[in-house]
């Protein structure tokens, strides 16, 4: 058994970091993939490439986390984006950190969307499209990463495009698969503990308790673990350890 296990980084701005200082350097020790902020919802060049070339000199993978151009919000905030802006939006983020990472010698991957917009193609077929044709216009070479029956992977398979499902390990989910809205009750996971059994049972039974109290079957071939989660890096180290505990080995899916 194999699995990736992606975090999204460099969500800072200039002298602004989120979290604590050596957050993102110390996840990168631990992930097999890293989701860096394109500058709209996050990050700046600077940032950008200092992540990409630690992410390159630790052989972990990179990929464009794209989202709504939302810095006050953090990109969290739902946002109605006209789809043909939208497509430039993203193409623009994919294409900012390809250039980016080229310059210290990393390349771009796959591309994961970020936030209100991750939500958003869960079911939005408008959006979803313009989010994966983007991607197919830009580079049809990268994967798409999302939610398991998410509107946005269906768009990208049917242009071609390769896609990953993931997993949360820090995130609840409700009974019919979604996330738990941020801000509400069992929303997020700190104990890393509990956060390390979830990841083990998504990959080897595929299943996760929901907060109703019932189980959401889950097929992923990425589990992700977010960098603004409180506790992020002993809840990644935990979660590492137990699966390769299980036997679980740990690679990038779209290196």
């Amino acid at each position: 058994m194999h699995i990736d296990l992606n975090c999204d980084l460099g969500e800072g701005l200039g002298v602004w970091t989120l979290g604590e200082p050596g957050t993102d350097d110390a996840l990168l020790e631990v992930v097999t993939s890293a989701n860096v902020a394109c500058g709209f919802h996050a990050g700046d060049p600077a940032i950008m490439a200092a992540r990409c070339s630690t992410a390159v000199a630790r052989g972990v993978a990179v990929g464009a986390h794209v989202g709504y151009r939302d810095l006050v919000g953090f990109g969290r905030r739902a946002l109605d984006v006209p789809p043909d802006v939208l497509l430039q939006e993203v193409a623009y983020q994919v294409g900012a950190l390809q250039a980016v990472a080229r310059t210290v010698g990393a390349r771009v991957g796959y591309v994961k969307p970020h936030g209100a917009l991750y939500n958003r193609v869960v079911g939005d077929g408008v959006q979803a499209l313009a989010v994966a044709a983007a991607v197919a216009q830009v580079d049809p070479g990268l994967a798409v990463v999302g939610l398991p029956g998410s509107a946005v992977l269906v768009r990208a398979r049917e242009l071609g495009l390769r896609t990953v499902e993931e997993a949360f390990v820090d995130r609840g989910y409700r009974a019919d698969g979604t996330l738990v809205p941020r801000g509400r009750p069992g929303a997020l996971v700190t104990d890393p503990q509990e956060a390390a059994a979830r990841a083990v049972r998504m990959v080897r039974e595929r299943r996760v308790a929901s907060v109703d109290g019932g189980d959401v079957e889950v097929t992923a071939a990425s589990l992700c673990v977010h960098s603004d989660t409180p506790g992020a890096v002993p809840v990644a180290r935990a979660v590492r350890a137990a699966l390769e505990a299980a036997g679980v080995e740990l690679r990038p899916v779209a290196p």
